[in-house]
């Protein structure tokens, strides 16, 4: 990239109209301070339905897409993008679109050689009805991020009444898959699909015992381990997987898979990949970053440029 950040208009995308809006917030607020501290003249654009009007207006040279969730990180918004030949920060149209989907996800990296968790998606209603497979297990939209909606069924549990109710709004499919016990991991990779490098592994303990929702998001909700404490063929299967998928789908910029480590069975299984991980304060990519010695401003200004860069 020839032109430095002071020289550039950067529009922030950021909020949304997804169930995640409120860590949308968070992350741009994020990302924009550090462009602005950086000199960049920032336009923070809160991403509505006349987001292409908007931008068509602005006209930036570069967006930093701090949306999460459906529209914002599914392959729509990168749509609007790419037809306004607006270059952008993350993945791109098909791999946003194919890992929002957890059941495709799966598929591509199952193909992959990745292993991924068993299961599969069921119809709402059976599976508020009676157990679909055996306690106990996870429920969780098929296109959600977050862990938005994502349930617990332990053995000795009633079947979870939430995704038959009238407030269930992600959809009338959802993913079931078996508990794995273990470790909760998380490893993030930058770069392009074709020489992606994993930055660390990060153990991560709930506070709660979860890791919901306010578990990722609330102060003191989760204690960080990094690197995390595991044997080195798990380590490194962590990080060689992450790069793998990666590559599979398709990724660029920055992506985080989660993992869960069975230390009973010595078994690792990739969860999910998420192609716009969050920017928050209390989140994984900047932490890991910082371990290897890039700042938040300095990932933030690496990310404009990895967008900026011709393809």
């Amino acid at each position: 990239m020839s032109r430095s950040l002071s020289e550039m208009h950067v529009a922030v995308l950021l909020g949304g109209l997804s169930s995640e809006r409120d860590v949308s917030l968070s992350s741009g607020k994020g990302c924009a301070d550090a462009l602005e501290a950086q000199g960049a003249r920032v336009t923070r654009v809160d991403a509505g339905r006349d987001l292409a009007q908007v931008l068509a207006e602005l006209k930036p040279d570069v967006v930093l897409n701090a949306l999460h969730g459906e529209w914002g990180e599914d392959g729509c918004v990168q749509g609007i993008l790419e037809t306004l030949q607006i270059p952008y920060t993350h993945s791109g149209v098909l791999a946003s679109a194919l890992t929002m989907d957890k059941d495709k996800t799966k598929a591509v990296l199952n193909a992959a050689g990745v292993k991924v968790p068993g299961g599969g998606l069921f119809d709402r209603h059976a599976v508020s009805a009676g157990h679909v497979i055996p306690p106990p297990y996870v429920i969780k939209p098929n296109a959600e991020g977050s862990s938005v909606g994502v349930y617990l069924v332990r053995e000795g549990d009633a079947p979870q009444p939430e995704p038959g109710s009238d407030s269930w709004t992600y959809g009338d499919r959802v993913m079931v898959e078996p508990y794995i016990p273990g470790k909760e991991l998380a490893v993030a990779v930058i770069g392009e699909a074709t020489g992606p490098r994993a930055l660390t592994v990060t153990d991560i303990t709930p506070v709660k015992g979860f890791y919901d929702y306010e578990a990722k998001y609330a102060p003191g909700g989760s204690v960080h381990k990094l690197p995390a404490d595991l044997p080195p063929h798990v380590f490194e299967a962590a990080m060689r997987e992450s790069e793998q998928a990666h590559a599979a789908l398709g990724c660029r910029g920055v992506s985080r898979s989660d993992f869960r480590y069975d230390d009973v069975k010595d078994e690792l299984v990739l969860l999910e990949v998420n192609t716009q991980p969050g920017m928050t304060p209390t989140s994984l990519v900047p932490e890991q970053a910082a371990y290897c010695g890039m700042s938040y401003q300095d990932l933030v200004r690496w990310m404009v440029e990895d967008a900026s860069c011709p393809r």
